[in-house]
């Protein structure tokens, strides 16, 4: 369920483990002692030898002036041999690092000036196979010496270590950043995503619910690691909604979590349903945010108890406003966009059954500030106005600060548009950290989080920092928890960042139009949907899943090898439902009377009984077809349709062009081709055969009966003389 939308941080780890970054350094059968050598593995070497060194030191990475502190090296032998004792050496540059690219190129490349003076030294244990060893070396004030505040490269260095069937020991080095701590700092505010993603693309099943909010489930997690932090939660309505689709019948530990959520103190906002993403849909050309067509498919009745005593109206919801995307088959009409819309498909209210609650109900998150967007971060100006028409004027968008051109702060402003800027580096580090399940490896990316994070404050310490977490729905409790309180300012929250004065800034992206290119083809898709759906009673039980679908294959947290998959079973399903209704393929028909029934065959696949019109026109006006005739096909059947057809003269083949259609007219799937023998004159030919026979059948009876009586008349006869022959001779006696 997660791997696909939340590849952003994976592939951020996986990157820095490549690398050979703060994370870890991994030398996998390299010989060598120099830095180097921890970032020229190849994938072969990788998987001989794999030794993992990962260094972190101070309170996640830092350090008060003038103090003591421990720096922490562990030994992660990923080999099936014991790895050998060895000795580990701990080294750092005095010459701290200028900026935040200095630190990349630190952490990533090894690149630094100055040279290395050592603090300390230590002996390995040895380290079992597939097991790990951590040693701690104290580091007393007086070894660190009076370093100023700042950011300093760190490096540690494993050698004499081997394993077994190695000649000789070899060196790992990872690098790692000390930090020591200003007397100032800027406050800092986490914004952490809450997403759940489904197996089928649609919302989240009683199953999936059960296992998220189980004690060790995703969403449990998510609640238990805010909690108690001042942590910005951005919640994806998909999951309250979810929850109360199913009203009585949904998991009670579901319907817990979300009372802990509600009740959960921390600011928050909405992201978008199923948390597509706007800067796609504003560059597809859309004039409104895309919304399900309708929850009501998803509603059972029987799970609302509660009976109705009116039927309500319709209400009106403000933001945002659903996208003019027709599902009819008709052309796209645009919508007004700064005045509230009903819903598209309102609910259904039976008079005298139970009350079921509209999509703004089952959507609606407790406490959210309207009108903030978090999409991805490749938008131009142009984007930002169109986001004002989506959700107003006072319109707020979260962007990454690489898509900015100068470090502003939390709060920016774009040609008068309202802009909340993630510090970039420092929220990769931090989201790396909240989904590391190691200790040793998270506390070395909340070391590289305090090095940005220290850094972006040192122009203007008083300049609040805003820390955007990445979509992540495998996160523990634990680490999502220890990473959020390593850089939350408690009470600096979302009205705080905004009550921040904005600066000025100006964007620096350059947008790609493919994600914009394949939602626009997706929706073109919806519109036939829209048309083949006049089969069904009710359409948006196939249009409402399809919407939901077609939003998250847009997903803001999705990689674009993750899009193109989505998109692809996006295409895949659509394909398979235009393709779920048809007439098979037949073989030739025998027409032996002049007026009969043919069957035809009309297969669906699809869940729903399906409303067709079966057309049929013959090639030959000697063959007399019922035009159309009307069907309801149960689902996941393969009906047969009959036809009434005569035939007026003669024998021959007639080809039947068999087409279907909705009862509206819309042609649904591919026409087939039948061939029918027709032998009308071998009913009257048999008729007079049998006759025959029949006639021939009775004579011989006849005859057989006269010829009978005629023998039995005669054995009378002679019986008869004989007896008078008797009686004479008797009497002549």
């Amino acid at each position: 369920m997660t791997a696909t939308i939340f590849e952003n941080g994976l592939r951020t780890r996986l990157h820095r483990l490549a690398r050979g970054s703060v994370i870890s350094a991994i030398v996998l059968g390299l010989a060598g002692t120099g830095v180097g050598s921890a970032f020229a593995a190849t994938d072969a070497e990788s998987e001989s030898t794999p030794v993992e060194l990962v260094l972190s030191a101070g309170v996640r990475g830092t350090v008060a002036p003038g103090t003591a502190t421990t720096a922490s090296i562990t030994v992660q032998n990923d080999s099936r041999s014991e790895l050998s004792s060895g000795r580990v050496t701990v080294e750092i540059n005095r010459t701290p690092l200028a900026d935040e690219t200095a630190v990349t190129n630190w952490l990533d490349d090894a690149d630094t000036a100055g040279g290395f003076e050592q603090l300390g030294s230590d002996t390995t244990a040895p380290v079992d196979a597939e097991a790990s060893a951590t040693t701690s070396l104290f580091l007393p004030p007086e070894v660190l010496g009076d370093l100023a505040p700042g950011v300093y490269p760190l490096r540690a260095t494993l050698s004499g270590a081997q394993t077994d069937g190695q000649d000789d020991a070899r060196s790992v080095t990872s690098t790692s950043v000390l930090v020591v701590t200003a007397a100032a700092s800027p406050p800092v505010a986490v914004m952490v995503p809450i997403t759940a993603t489904p197996d089928d693309g649609a919302i989240l099943t009683a199953d999936e619910l059960t296992a998220l909010t189980a004690p060790d489930g995703a969403l449990t997690a998510v609640v238990e690691g805010v909690r108690g932090t001042s942590a910005i939660l951005a919640i994806d309505p998909a999951i309250p909604a979810a929850i109360r689709v199913l009203g009585s019948s949904a998991p009670q530990s579901a319907r817990e979590w979300l009372r802990l959520l509600e009740a959960l103190p921390n600011e928050r906002f909405a992201l978008q349903f199923g948390d597509a993403d706007a800067t796609t849909q504003a560059q597809a050309g859309l004039v409104g945010l895309l919304q399900p067509t309708t929850l009501a498919p998803f509603l059972d009745p029987g799970s609302f108890t509660e009976p109705a005593e009116e039927t309500p109206t319709p209400t009106a919801t403000a933001a945002p406003t659903p996208a003019s995307v027709p599902t009819d088959g008709t052309s796209p009409t645009p919508a007004p966009t700064q005045e509230p819309m009903p819903s598209e498909e309102p609910t259904p209210q039976p008079s005298d059954g139970p009350v079921l609650p509209d999509d703004a109900e089952l959507t609606a998150i407790e406490g959210a500030t309207p009108g903030i967007l978090w999409p991805r971060s490749d938008v131009t100006a142009a984007d930002l106005d169109v986001f004002s028409t989506y959700v107003g004027d006072g319109a707020v968008t979260v962007l990454s600060s690489s898509s900015v051109g100068a470090a502003v702060g939390a709060h920016a402003g774009v040609d008068g548009r309202s802009v909340l800027v993630t510090a970039d580096a420092a929220s990769d580090a931090l989201s790396q950290a909240a989904g590391e399940d190691d200790t040793a490896t998270r506390q070395q990316a909340l070391a590289e989080a305090s090095a940005h994070l220290s850094l972006a404050g040192q122009a203007s310490p008083t300049t609040p920092l805003l820390i955007g977490l990445d979509r992540d729905e495998t996160r523990t409790a634990e680490a999502l928890r220890e990473a959020v309180a390593s850089v939350d300012s408690l009470g600096f929250g979302l009205s705080e960042v905004l009550a921040v004065p904005a600066a000025p800034a100006t964007l620096s992206t350059d947008p790609d139009q493919t994600r914009a290119t394949a939602l626009q083809r997706m929706l073109d898709s919806e519109v036939v949907l829209g048309q083949f759906s006049s089969i069904l009673d009710d359409a948006q039980v196939l249009l409402s899943p399809k919407r939901i679908q077609i939003m998250r294959a847009t997903a803001v947290g999705l990689s674009d090898k993750g899009f193109d998959e989505a998109v692809s079973d996006v295409n895949v399903a659509t394909t398979e439902t235009l393709n779920a209704v048809d007439i098979p393929p037949a073989s030739t028909i025998q027409l032996l009377s002049a007026n009969a029934d043919l069957p035809f065959s009309v297969r669906n696949d699809l869940p729903w009984p399906v409303n067709i019109q079966l057309s049929v026109k013959p090639s030959d006006p000697r063959l007399d077809v019922q035009s159309v005739t009307p069907w309801t096909i149960q689902p996941g059947t393969t009906t047969r349709v009959k036809v009434p057809v005569s035939a007026r003269v003669g024998s021959g083949e007639v080809t039947l062009t068999l087409s279907l259609s909705s009862p509206t007219g819309v042609p649904i799937s591919q026409p087939e081709s039948v061939r029918v023998s027709v032998r009308a004159e071998w009913e009257a030919i048999g008729l007079g055969v049998l006759g025959a026979l029949i006639v021939v059948l009775l004579g011989l009876g006849i005859i057989r009966t006269i010829r009978r009586r005629r023998r039995e008349a005669l054995a009378e006869n002679d019986q008869e003389t004989a007896s008078e022959s008797d009686a004479v001779e008797e009497m002549n006696e």
